[in-house]
């Protein structure tokens, strides 16, 4: 028996995929939609994807944003991709981004690079020294300590409280116990 090789074969192509045909027919408000779908027949079409799966295509989030650029009811009439099948998945994605999102793409990586600086950071700083064990102890007892001193304050508040309405109730002319019900004023004569 011999063993089978595994091929892990790339295969990189470029395709102007024609949207206008397939958007004419579709209502206004469902053009930009209908031409994501038809980037993904085409390229089901043309990459020979087994059983039509639509699902094993993964459009780039710049060339989503390209088709929905100027709304749901103006896609491109045609677009340029460079398709990446790996396997059963296909990765589409823009040949050539336009400027803004070159800008826009540029960004937010550059944001994305901070952000993992920050982070990095903050795990070095996290990583504190190991204390000995009675260091560990006495921090232990501040904390109980603090805890104990809590509860007594929250007791202390509470017997005011008590007080404080033991007080009010014994005062002349207190509380006034309000009626059951509303009475009616406008049949009463």
């Amino acid at each position: 028996m011999a063993d089978k090789e595994t091929k892990t074969d790339k295969i990189e192509r470029e395709y102007i995929i024609p949207l206008r045909e397939k958007c004419r027919v579709v209502p206004r408000y469902k053009k930009a939609n209908k031409a994501i779908k038809t980037i993904k027949e085409f390229l089901v079409k043309h990459m020979k994807i087994r059983d039509r799966d639509l699902k094993k295509i993964k459009i780039d989030k710049y060339l989503n944003e390209v088709v929905w650029f100027r709304g749901i009811k103006k896609p491109p009439a045609k677009i340029k991709v460079k398709v990446i099948k790996e396997e059963d998945i296909v990765k589409v994605e823009l040949s050539e981004m336009p400027s803004k999102l070159k800008f826009k793409k540029a960004r937010l990586e550059k944001r994305d690079k901070k952000a993992e600086e920050k982070i990095e950071k903050k795990k070095d700083i996290a990583k504190p020294e190991e204390k000995s064990e009675v260091e560990k102890k006495e921090i232990e007892e501040k904390k109980t300590e603090e805890k104990e001193k809590k509860s007594a304050v929250v007791e202390e508040g509470k017997k005011i409280e008590k007080e404080a309405a033991k007080q009010v109730k014994h005062k002349v002319g207190g509380k006034t116990k309000q009626p059951k019900h509303q009475i009616r004023k406008a049949l009463a004569k």
